[in-house]
């Protein structure tokens, strides 16, 4: 069998051939990229309950920052942080996730706003806990310039509908109008607070910014 990773995993799943039971109970896709895929194969070996649709969702999270150095940007604190790797993948050595700094007061409001609001839909069902890193996860997410999905590390827009409707399912039906959900979030978050729907603050980076709001494309 190959030596890299991503063929390795993907050859187990498809055959069948020896693979532990967190390849074949794949709650979500693998990533594509192979480095992203080894550390998420990674942290899988390293878990609790690899089988776990969580885990799994956390895992692949995770994966997408950790292949970048890049674990500041989850936008967890060193306390959730830690709490999040013993739950879940208790083998683990915990890497150090510095907490991520927004200087901008306007972000962070965006960040403390969205996260509050997300909390307001968590599903009972839901350990309290993830439901609350996943918020922060999403909400500094939004901070960033492209599809919700991919500032995820997520497949696309599928897995982010069925990561929302697991976690948030009362503000999932809320999207009767099926916007795209950084949009639908950040319109959510502003009219919770009375305030004027507009982009998150990563918006305007996006390709897409034009489609999602006409009305301001001129204004770049």
């Amino acid at each position: 069998m190959s030596d890299d990773p991503l063929a390795r995993v993907v050859g187990v799943a498809a055959t069948g051939e020896d693979a532990p039971l967190w390849v074949r109970s794949l709650s979500l896709s693998l990533p594509q990229d192979a480095l992203t895929a080894a550390r998420m194969t990674h942290w899988l070996d390293a878990a609790t309950d690899a089988a776990s649709p969580d885990t799994q969702l956390f895992a692949k999270l995770i994966a997408e920052r950790d292949a970048r150095n890049e674990l500041a940007l989850l936008g967890l604190q060193q306390p959730a942080w830690r709490a999040l790797v013993a739950r879940h993948f208790a083998r683990a050595a915990v890497p150090a996730a510095l907490p991520l700094v927004v200087t901008s007061s306007e972000h962070a409001e965006f960040v403390r706003t969205l996260h509050a609001l997300l909390l307001t839909y968590a599903s009972a069902t839901i350990h309290a806990d993830d439901a609350q890193c996943l918020a922060a996860i999403i909400a500094h997410a939004c901070l960033r310039p492209d599809h919700l999905w991919r500032d995820l590390g997520l497949a696309g827009r599928d897995e982010v509908t069925w990561m929302l409707t697991r976690y948030f399912p009362t503000l999932v039906a809320l999207n009767t109008a099926n916007l795209r959900w950084k949009k639908f979030l950040a319109e959510q978050r502003a009219l919770s607070l009375g305030l004027q729907p507009g982009p998150a603050p990563g918006c305007p980076g996006c390709e897409d910014y034009g489609h999602c709001f006409p009305e301001l494309q001129g204004g770049l």
